[in-house]
């Protein structure tokens, strides 16, 4: 009896001997992954207690400063909050809320999705910080590749805190 190859229905293989990733000269617009490993991949992204946040909220505590977090009642629900000084910060990842820097960049495929999806959030942003600004608070938004120079972070926040700024 002759064994028949089996494969699993959701990968797409385009004969390069990877399971699950198809060829980009297929169709240019494609997602190089099946739709079930994307689902997974984008149920995997966090909107909160992200990287980016987890260090910012650390440097802070390291500082000396208290704060809540994601507090519900201010809109966009910031992801640092200091009651007592009314001041919000927003931790961005740079490409979901699409940042100049180079990990901000639109990707290449699916542009009828992600650009809209892109610039929805980019929008989102401004009006949130604008409703934030509109209920007496201060803001600022620290972006994920801001992370990287503690220095100059430090820098920010301290001037942003201590309105020195």
């Amino acid at each position: 009896m002759e064994k028949v190859a089996t494969r699993d229905p959701y990968l797409v293989d385009a004969g390069r001997g990877i399971p699950g990733v198809s060829s980009r000269a297929e169709n240019a617009d494609m997602d190089h992954l099946d739709r079930k490993r994307r689902s997974k991949n984008m149920r995997a992204i966090r909107s909160k207690d992200t990287k980016p946040e987890f260090a910012v909220r650390k440097l802070i505590h390291g500082m000396g400063y208290r704060y809540r977090l994601h507090r519900k009642d201010l809109p966009g629900k910031p992801d640092l909050v200091f009651p007592s000084k009314e001041k919000a910060i927003f931790v961005h990842g740079c490409f979901w809320h699409y940042h100049g820097c180079k990990r901000g960049r639109m990707p290449k495929s699916k542009l009828g999705y992600w650009k809209p999806k892109l610039e929805g959030n980019r929008e989102r942003d401004k009006n949130h910080i604008k409703e934030v600004k509109a209920l007496g608070w201060e803001t600022l938004v620290i972006w994920e590749c801001e992370t990287r120079d503690v220095k100059f972070l430090m820098q920010k926040i301290s001037a942003f805190l201590d309105g020195k700024q």
